[in-house]
């Protein structure tokens, strides 16, 4: 089974939705390895911080019927989809790996906010240091130790019960 990456993000009561996130994540595929939890700045638009974490699991469904599950649970949390892109958000969770595959067209893998964001690729780094992102062979440590940390600034937040 591939080894999936998901992002997860809130700026809406993010302690309540990031737990109810993964508690749903949890029933859906079982064990879950969490990274710490970043609260960083919203990004595109002026609103509360975002807290951000990521998560890894193994799956045998097809990286359409996961991207289905996923947005099932932010709706389940209370996500509405349609209004700006750049916009609060009470459960936003991001598929950014399938195992090795390389998707061009939606959803696209692996997500491009992978290398271009702090706080997708530092819970990355964390929680899978070795691993190799599969267009640019180099590790999501080796990717960390290079990211300009300047420009986006992260700060390690407890959230209990995750």
């Amino acid at each position: 089974m591939p080894e999936i990456f998901v992002g997860i993000g809130s700026n809406v009561e993010p302690e309540r939705n990031i737990r109810a996130g993964i508690k749903l994540l949890r029933e859906r595929f079982g064990e879950l390895k969490v990274s710490p939890v970043y609260r960083n700045p919203a990004v595109g638009f002026d609103g509360d911080d975002f807290f951000n974490l990521a998560a890894q699991f193994q799956s045998g469904l097809d990286f359409d019927q996961i991207h289905t599950a996923l947005e099932q649970i932010e709706f389940a949390c209370g996500r509405v989809r349609g209004g700006p892109r750049y916009a609060p958000r009470t459960l936003d969770i991001d598929l950014l790996l399938y195992g090795d595959v390389v998707h061009d067209t939606a959803p696209v893998l692996p997500r491009k906010d992978v290398l271009r964001y702090a706080f997708v690729l530092k819970p990355l780094a964390d929680i899978a240091p070795a691993h190799r992102h599969p267009v640019t062979g180099s590790t999501f440590a080796e990717h960390w130790a290079e990211f300009d940390t300047t420009s986006q600034p992260l700060a390690q937040i407890a959230i209990g019960g995750l």
